[in-house]
């Protein structure tokens, strides 16, 4: 069967959409033809501007949902502005209630979710479930541009950074004291669950060893990491370059892609850089790499040597720090090897 207008529905997180970009990917390479339309939520835009596989992007504004008035406002509105695109394919990939909702207001008469699909969402399309089903979050998304017949040959994350965005990151850095053509390596300290943070005592430990092997260590992240950057410039015996809260998800891609390599827990920025190839080295306790770690070969995985890693809590019920039983030598050896 051949589609005209496919929509994927893919709203979050930083990492999640990053995952989902080798679908639309595969979509234009097997319906060249077809209109393919996403819609994302505000943070993660920027991500999918200037891509030749997406042919428009539509914002759905969260906030203005959030309510019961907002949605009876917004709600129908949003539905018509859905159905003008005359969608014969909808895929949801995010697989929740929200966005079984967007995938039903498109109006597309065949609608796709994907396996792991929770708060009912199977309920508005059908559940494809493949090979891959237990394997990594990019495969199972995957499985789905595969049941409807997508040659998966290559897996690509298109991130396209324009010229003009790559002049800015420069000019952001070098305001900030770092010259790209000098040795950097990214620092991120920040992820969105408490357990998954490496503390910022161990940055510091990795930031003062980075120094002293005449390696620039540059934290980034974003403005509710400010906090984080401050607590490891207070505890090295040089400050890093700090530019959290000051770039743009592309700008940020720019500045990883130049640097020798990339440091940070499982995290949105973690697979930005594994998306434009940047050397990672990810650190990983109560989530699972073979579901969510950097994707592909050529990347270092750093395990919490506990019995409870892989526990999937966002805090920690024994108030345990199993991210800090990684040391900093040993990240320090997984970046010289």
């Amino acid at each position: 069967m051949t589609y005209k207008n496919i929509l994927i529905v893919k709203l979050s997180a930083i990492g999640d959409v990053i995952h989902a970009l080798p679908v639309a990917h595969a979509l234009k390479q097997q319906y060249p033809q077809a209109r393919i339309t996403w819609v994302v939520e505000k943070p993660a835009y920027d991500l999918l501007t200037n891509n030749p596989d997406i042919d428009e992007i539509i914002i759905f504004d969260k906030p203005k949902f959030k309510s019961l008035a907002g949605l009876l406002t917004n709600g129908y509105t949003f539905g018509q502005e859905l159905k003008s695109r005359n969608f014969d394919l909808a895929i949801d990939l995010q697989g929740l209630f929200k966005s079984a909702a967007i995938s039903y207001l498109s109006g597309a008469p065949k609608r796709l979710v994907y396996c792991n699909a929770r708060e009912q969402s199977h309920l508005v399309g059908q559940r494809i479930c493949g090979e891959h089903e237990q394997g990594h979050v990019v495969e199972r998304y995957l499985d789905v541009a595969r049941h409807l017949g997508c040659k998966v040959n290559e897996v690509l994350f298109p991130i396209h950074i324009t010229e003009i965005e790559g002049q800015t990151a420069e000019a952001i850095a070098n305001h900030a004291g770092l010259q790209l053509d000098n040795p950097y390596i990214v620092l991120a300290p920040g992820t969105n669950w408490p357990s998954k943070c490496w503390s910022t005592t161990r940055f510091a430990e990795l930031a003062d060893k980075l120094y002293a092997d005449n390696i620039i260590p540059v934290i980034i992240g974003g403005p509710n990491d400010k906090r984080l950057a401050q607590e490891i410039i207070a505890n090295t015996q040089v400050p890093p370059i700090d530019l959290t809260g000051k770039t743009s998800m592309k700008q940020l891609a720019y500045i990883i892609k130049k640097s020798q390599a990339f440091v940070g827990g499982d995290t949105g920025p973690m697979h930005l850089a594994v998306a434009i190839g940047a050397k990672t080295v990810a650190m990983f306790g109560p989530t699972d790499p073979k579901r969510n770690g950097p994707y592909g070969d050529g990347h270092k995985v750093l395990l919490a040597p506990v019995t409870c890693q892989g526990c999937w809590q966002r805090k920690c019920p024994q108030q345990g720090e199993c991210m800090d039983k990684i040391a900093a030598e040993i990240v320090w050896q997984a970046l010289l090897g």
